[in-house]
C-alpha cells in the first residue's frame, strides 16, 4: 500500500510540474540538450547517433530500467523493415543503476551525458531520410515525460531535432517521394471534382440570395435613390454620374471579395475545411450565430466603432476615384449592423466548405448589393418603381433573425454528433425547428411582434403567401418527431438512427409496432435499422461467413452529404432491399474523436501524421487504400477485399446509385 501511495505522490507530482510549465516544447524547462549525426558505412550501411547533454542533478531513464519502475527510454523508427533494417539493438552509453525505495526495483538511467546508436542497412536506395520517435522521462524534483522527432539526413551526414509533430510532418525535406504520392491521389481525386464545383456554385448562389436579403434592410435600402442621385447630381454630366456609380458598385465588390480573401488567407484554404468537424468550431459559431439572431430581432445592435465610419466619410469627401472607393467602404461599415451577421454566417457555412468558398461566397453577396446602384444609375427611372421605406423593412430583420437561429442549431448539432453526447437528438433538434418557424409563421400573420416593428392594420399579400409557406413548412415538420423521413431538409437535422426512438415511436422489441432482427457480435443498427458494422475487420469476416459483398461506406457523423445520401437515397424502396438483404454495410466514420489506445496509434506511411483517434484510422485508410479523402465515398468488395465495380462518391440520383449497386452485387455473384 506503501509503494503505491509513495508511485500517487509521483505521479501528482509530475501532473502539477506540468500544469506549471516543467517540460514539454514550449517550457521554459528543457534539461536535455539533443544532437543527431550519421556515420556512413560501407555496402549502405550507416551508423545513426543520437548525443543528449543532460542539465546537472537531472537524469534520463534508460530503454533498460526495469518497467516496474520509471518510464524506459522508447525508440521508434519509422519504416524499419521496409526501406531500411535495424542491425542490432540500440547501443547506450555508460549509465547508472540505483536501488529505488519509491518503486522497490534498480532503476538505470544516464547522468550529466548520454548517446545512443544504432547502425543500419538501408535496401531502398531511393531513401535519404530516417526518421525517429524518441520518447523518454526525464527527473529531478518532478519528473517530465519528453516527446523528440528526430530526421537524420544519410546524405548530409547531421540530424534535426524537432518538437512539434506538426513541424515534423510538414519539414519539406523529408517528404520521401512525396511527387509521386500526389500523381497517385490526383486521378482519384477527379472523382470528387464536380461535386466540389456544385458545391461551390451552391456557395455562391446561397450567398447572392443572401446579399438580396442583406439588400431589403433598412440599413441599405434607403440608401440606393440616396446614393444614386448623389453620383448623378454632382457629376459634370450624366455619363460621368453613371460611370461613377457603377464605379461605386465595383468597389463594393472589391470590399467583400477582399474580405473573404483576408479569411482565406488568415486560416488557410484547407485549414477551413477541417474545422467543419472540430467540436469547438462548431460550438463557437453556434454561439455567434444566436448572437446574430438576437440582434435581429431587435435586443442591440452589432456596430462598428463610429470613429471608423467618421474617418472614411472624410476620406470620401476627397472626390475621384479614391473618394468614391471610401464612400463604397462607408457603405460597409454603416450598414454593418445588419449586414455583419449575414456576411458572418455566410464566413461560417463557407469555412466549413474550406477552399475558396469564402472568397466566391463574398463575390455572390457583394454583387446582389451593387448590382441594383448600378442598375438604378443606368436607369434613374426605375427608381420611381422602389417601395418606399418603412416597416416591412425592420421585418426583414426579424424573418433573418428567425432564419439564423434556426441555422444556430445545425452547428450545434454537428458537434454534439462529433461528441456522440445524445444532447441533442433528432426529436428535440426537430422540436426547436418546429418552435421556431412556428413562432416565424405567428410574426408574418401578425400574432407576434418585437419592440421595433411597427403596428399591423393589414397584411400584405406577399406577407400572407410568404406565412402560408412557412406554416406549411411548420406542419411538414411535425410527423418527423414520430419518424417521418423528411427528405426536404435531409443532411439538416440528426439521422435517423440518432434519436431517442430509433426504430419510430411505439416501437417495441418483439412488440406489434414493428421488429427488428437479432445484432451479430460487434454490429449495430444504422440507418433505417439496417444492421451496420463499424469494425472493418468484424465486417469483412462476418460478410465472409454469410457469403455477401460489401459495401464500404466511409462517413462522417458531421457529413451533410452523407445524410442526404441515406435520407434521399438509401430509403427508396430499390435501394433499401439491396441493403438490407444482398449486402453487408461497414460504416467507417472519419471524424470520431474517441482515441485510440495508445499501443494501436502510429504514424501514417501516406500522410506523416500521427494517426491518434478512431475518426484518423479510418480516414488514412481511405486515403492509403483508394488514394481519396471525401465522404461519402462508396466501395463494394468481395470478402477478400478485391474491388466489385469502380467506387463512387456524392450520388444523389436513384437511378445511378441503384445501377452502381447492382452491377457490384452481379459481378459478385459471378
Amino acid at each position: 500500500m506503501i509503494k503505491y501511495l509513495l508511485l500517487l505522490s509521483v505521479l501528482l507530482c509530475n501532473l502539477m510540474s506540468n500544469a506549471q510549465g516543467f517540460g514539454g516544447p514550449n517550457s521554459s524547462i528543457d534539461p536535455v540538450l539533443w544532437s543527431a549525426q550519421v556515420e556512413a558505412g560501407e555496402a549502405d550501411s550507416y551508423t545513426l547517433v543520437l548525443k543528449g547533454q543532460i542539465d546537472p542533478e537531472w537524469h534520463v531513464y534508460s530503454q533498460f530500467t526495469d518497467p516496474d519502475g520509471s518510464l524506459p527510454l522508447e525508440l521508434e523508427y519509422l519504416k524499419a523493415g521496409e526501406a531500411y533494417t535495424l542491425e542490432g539493438p540500440t547501443v547506450e552509453s555508460e549509465t547508472e543503476t540505483v536501488y529505488s525505495d519509491i518503486f522497490e526495483v534498480d532503476e538505470t538511467f544516464f547522468s550529466n551525458a548520454m548517446s545512443l546508436t544504432q547502425k543500419i542497412k538501408v535496401s531502398d536506395k531511393s531513401v535519404n531520410f530516417v526518421k525517429l520517435i524518441l520518447k523518454y522521462q526525464v527527473c529531478k524534483e518532478v519528473c517530465i515525460n519528453e516527446e523528440r522527432y528526430v530526421i537524420f539526413d544519410l546524405n548530409k551526414g547531421d540530424g534535426k531535432i524537432l518538437t512539434d509533430f506538426n513541424t515534423f510532418q510538414s519539414y519539406g525535406e523529408i517528404q520521401e517521394k512525396v511527387e509521386e504520392k500526389v500523381a497517385e491521389i490526383k486521378p482519384a481525386a477527379e472523382v470528387v471534382k464536380e461535386e466540389e464545383k456544385q458545391d461551390l456554385w451552391t456557395i455562391f448562389f446561397l450567398a447572392f440570395a443572401s446579399g438580396f436579403l442583406a439588400l431589403l434592410t433598412p440599413c441599405v435600402f434607403p440608401m440606393i435613390p440616396m446614393t444614386v442621385s448623389f453620383f448623378t447630381k454632382q457629376s459634370k454630366n450624366l455619363a460621368v454620374g453613371r460611370r461613377n456609380a457603377i464605379l461605386y458598385g465595383i468597389f463594393i465588390v472589391v470590399i467583400y471579395v477582399l474580405l473573404g480573401t483576408l479569411v482565406t488567407g488568415v486560416f488557410g484554404a484547407d485549414a477551413l475545411n477541417a474545422l467543419s468537424t472540430n467540436v469547438w468550431f462548431n460550438i463557437i459559431f453556434f454561439i455567434l450565430l444566436v448572437v446574430f439572431a438576437i440582434s435581429f430581432f431587435g435586443a442591440f445592435e452589432i456596430m462598428l466603432p463610429n470613429s471608423w465610419a467618421n474617418a472614411v466619410d472624410r476620406k470620401a469627401d476627397r472626390g475621384g476615384i479614391i473618394g468614391i472607393f471610401f464612400m463604397a467602404l462607408a457603405l460597409a461599415i454603416v450598414s454593418f449592423s445588419c449586414t455583419g451577421p449575414i456576411v458572418g454566417t455566410l464566413l461560417v457555412q463557407a469555412a466549413a466548405e474550406g477552399g475558396l468558398a469564402p472568397i466566391l461566397g463574398m463575390l455572390g453577396f457583394s454583387l446582389a448589393i451593387a448590382i441594383p446602384f448600378a442598375l438604378f444609375a443606368l436607369f434613374p427611372g426605375l427608381m420611381n418603381s422602389l417601395p418606399k421605406s418603412g416597416g416591412w423593412l425592420n421585418s426583414v430583420k426579424v424573418v433573418l433573425g428567425f432564419l439564423e437561429l434556426a441555422l444556430a442549431f445545425k452547428f450545434l448539432s454537428n458537434a454534439d454528433l462529433v461528441l456522440q453526447a445524445h444532447f441533442l437528438e433528432r426529436e428535440v433538434f426537430l422540436a426547436i425547428w418546429i418552435a421556431i418557424f412556428g413562432a416565424l409563421a405567428l410574426y408574418l400573420f401578425g400574432k407576434i411582434r418585437t419592440s421595433h416593428d411597427t403596428p399591423v392594420d393589414r397584411i400584405s399579400s406577399g406577407r400572407m403567401v410568404f406565412g402560408v409557406f412557412v406554416l406549411a413548412f411548420t406542419i411538414y415538420l411535425i410527423p418527423g418527431l414520430w419518424g417521418a423521413p423528411l427528405k426536404l431538409i435531409s443532411g439538416f437535422p440528426p439521422p435517423m438512427n440518432y434519436s431517442e426512438s430509433p426504430f419510430g415511436v411505439g416501437y417495441m422489441k418483439g412488440g406489434s409496432a414493428g421488429t427488428a432482427s437479432e445484432l451479430p457480435e460487434e454490429a449495430e443498427y444504422g440507418p433505417y435499422q439496417l444492421i451496420t458494422f463499424t469494425n472493418y475487420d468484424a465486417g469483412m469476416a462476418f460478410a465472409k461467413a454469410e457469403n455477401k459483398p460489401v459495401l464500404l461506406d466511409f462517413t462522417g457523423k458531421a457529413c451533410v452529404n452523407c445524410r442526404k445520401m441515406e435520407e434521399r437515397v438509401w430509403g427508396e424502396p430499390q435501394i433499401l432491399g439491396k441493403l438490407q438483404n444482398d449486402v453487408v454495410l461497414i460504416s467507417l466514420y472519419v471524424d470520431l474523436k474517441e482515441a485510440l489506445p495508445e499501443a494501436e496509434q502510429y504514424v501514417s506511411e501516406t500522410t506523416g501524421k500521427r494517426v491518434q483517434t478512431i475518426g484518423n484510422k479510418w480516414s488514412d485508410f481511405q486515403i492509403k487504400n483508394y488514394k481519396i479523402n471525401a465522404q461519402p465515398y462508396y466501395v463494394l468488395l468481395d470478402a477478400d477485399e478485391n474491388e466489385l465495380n469502380q467506387p463512387v462518391g456524392y450520388t444523389p440520383d436513384v437511378d445511378e446509385f441503384e445501377a452502381w449497386l447492382t452491377e457490384g452485387i452481379s459481378n459478385f455473384k459471378n
